[in-house]
């Protein structure tokens, strides 16, 4: 494994990257090739794409998400300062949604919860060249972390800029006149990626991605929640 604990924005959030993270990117790749073709989600949810959500009954995939967590643990407690987590959601995702099937939200970043203990944890495991995930601050308010306290007036924000998009703009890239991009990480295969999912964020996209539900031939990764406590 090879660690690095990276800051971003003003408030210097931590975010963790260690590459090579399992030695077998490619052997939990196949777990999810063996429980595709993926559920489509909901129109509630800001994903671009097709998910699966990794249950208990499937046994080789769940112990794959638990022997990533176990891995996982010394470097979540360091870089924020919890002395444990809990597994809240671990799934297979693929971004399959094409620039001009996004909703308005889809087009900006995003944040998970406004929980400061809540963590992504983001294992690439087949990822085009190009791709990515980049961290972001909204221009009109500065916002970086969604809290409580900002959340209303991020999403008013958000929603009014939202509607000035032109229609097919697409995956936002770099920055934009609404957000500006204060830290970005390369997808590489067995890359593990750790931050707080009150930051705002979002997949870099390219245009000319393979937009495939397919996990053999698409952008794959493992998207795994946790709360540490």
């Amino acid at each position: 494994m090879k660690p690095e604990l990276r800051r971003v924005g003003s408030l210097q959030s931590p975010v963790v990257v260690i590459d090579d993270f399992s030695g077998a990117a490619e052997e939990a790749a196949l777990l999810a090739d063996s429980l595709a073709p993926f559920p489509p989600i909901g129109r509630d949810s800001y994903y671009p794409g097709v998910r699966r959500i990794i249950e208990r009954s499937d046994e080789a995939a769940n112990a794959y998400v638990e022997r990533l967590c176990e891995d996982a643990a010394q470097f979540i407690a360091g870089a924020f300062d919890v002395d444990g987590f809990d597994l809240l959601e671990a799934s297979f995702s693929m971004v399959s949604a094409r620039p001009d099937q996004l909703r308005p939200a889809q087009r900006a970043p995003h944040f998970d919860s406004t929980d400061p203990r809540y963590f992504a944890v983001l294992h690439y495991l087949r990822v085009p060249q190009g791709t990515g995930t980049a961290f972001y601050r909204q221009r009109a308010t500065g916002i970086e972390q969604v809290t409580e306290a900002n959340i209303s007036r991020f999403v008013t924000t958000a929603e009014r800029d939202a509607a000035m998009l032109p229609a097919g703009s697409g995956y936002i890239h770099g920055s934009d006149p609404y957000f500006e991009q204060i830290g970005a990480v390369e997808g590489i295969v067995d890359r593990l990626v750790i931050y707080q999912g009150s930051l705002l964020h979002s997949g870099i996209i390219p245009p000319g991605m393979t937009f495939s539900a397919d996990p053999r031939e698409g952008r794959l990764t493992a998207n795994i929640f946790v709360r540490g406590h």
